[in-house]
């Protein structure tokens, strides 16, 4: 048997419209209500005011028109986000959502919202916005982030052009169609090592030298705008230095001045360090090494030279012991006891090596051993 009578039940914290022939004509709290089931079309869609009134409603529903209702509109807060923005929804404090391009329906009376705008055509972020809520995930993919380490520094490049220095830290931007880069650098004294140069000095010596010099950026803009990878223009203006002043000396000079090269060389290197934007504080040579024939000969010439300080030694010891013999020979020739005692020395000597002595017939002993020494 057909119903006289149409129900319909808004549930409690819901709100109901009452649509009379796809008219809106009331807007219905939470309860039970009655119609006549006639030809009439007599429907209440039921809305949960937490939500977005246009996500509750089909894509078929003319939700538009609904909105246009002046009893309707009095009860709704109505958002509207333009192409170039996105609004940040807050209920009680707290990050809801963030709401793209389009219009957007809310209760007034049922939570407390604040919508804040984001002006994404620009790069940015000059909103009060605080960090935590750019870190949260609703909001993470409309923001760039870049981290400049400590001990840092940073170029801030936008649309390849330099604006700001950027000093340690995380900054963020608005993710657009803006292109963004942030070129760091290290401050910090850093130490560049020019190994294995085979070099050749003024008298041909062929050479491996190892070399270090340790510097510092100074200008960030220098080093990074005007220059392109400053640190291996450094490398190479190092090492034309190097074999520069190499080249002038001989293999002698070059070892007697070894540990001057590093202070002439950042002498000669003058301003074009600073046109780098960096300054050289410090350098020198680690290793003077050989090649394999410069070894031989260098040992050869070592050699000869030390038989020679050893020749040169010995000749003047035997010059010093013939001195000394003539100018004993003489004291001895003008003085007749020194003589003497020298023969008995010499006497003492003998007799330290003679192991037996023989002594024929009945002779006087002490003559004999006489007639021995005089002889």
């Amino acid at each position: 048997m057909k119903s006289f009578v149409r129900k319909f039940l808004v549930q409690h914290h819901y709100k109901g419209l009452l649509l009379i022939d796809g008219k809106l004509t009331q807007v219905l709290e939470s309860g039970i209500y009655s119609f006549w089931n006639n030809d009439i079309s007599v429907e209440v869609k039921v809305i949960d005011p937490n939500y977005e009134i246009r996500s509750q409603f089909g894509t078929h529903e003319n939700v538009a028109a609904l909105l246009k209702n002046e009893i309707l509109r009095n009860l709704l807060k109505i958002i509207e986000v333009k192409d170039g923005e996105i609004i940040l929804m807050y209920e009680n404090g707290t990050l809801k959502d963030v709401l793209n391009v389009g219009q957007y329906a809310f209760w007034n009376d049922i939570t407390e919202r604040v919508f804040q705008k984001v002006d994404l055509t620009k790069v940015e972020i000059t909103e009060d916005i605080p960090n935590t809520i750019l870190e949260n995930t609703t909001l993470r993919h409309y923001v760039r982030k870049f981290i400049v380490p400590n001990q840092y520094k940073g170029l801030l490049i936008i649309d390849g052009k330099l604006v700001n220095t950027l000093e340690a830290g995380t900054y963020s931007f608005w993710n657009n169609g803006i292109s963004i880069d942030v070129n760091t650098v290290d401050t910090r004294m850093q130490q560049m090592e020019i190994a294995g140069q085979e070099l050749l000095t003024k008298d041909k010596a062929m050479l491996r030298i190892n070399f270090y010099v340790s510097f510092q950026v100074q200008s960030i803009e220098k080093a990074l705008m005007e220059n392109k990878e400053y640190d291996k223009q450094l490398y190479i203006l190092m090492q034309l230095a190097l074999r520069e002043f190499v080249g002038a000396l001989t293999l002698d000079e070059l070892l007697l001045k070894k540990d001057s090269v590093g202070k002439e060389i950042l002498e000669n290197l003058g301003e074009k360090a600073g046109d780098l934007g960096i300054r050289a504080f410090d350098a020198g040579i680690r290793d003077v090494i050989l090649t394999g024939e410069m070894k031989e000969i260098m040992n050869q010439v070592l050699i000869a030279e030390k038989k020679a300080q050893a020749n040169g030694i010995m000749r003047r010891e035997e010059t010093a012991s013939t001195r000394s013999l003539l100018n004993t020979a003489k004291l001895m020739e003008e003085n007749e006891v020194l003589w003497k005692l020298k023969e008995m020395e010499y006497m003492e000597k003998i007799a330290e090596k003679i192991g037996d002595i023989t002594v024929s017939g009945n002779s006087n002993i002490v003559s004999q051993l006489k007639e021995i020494f005089t002889k």
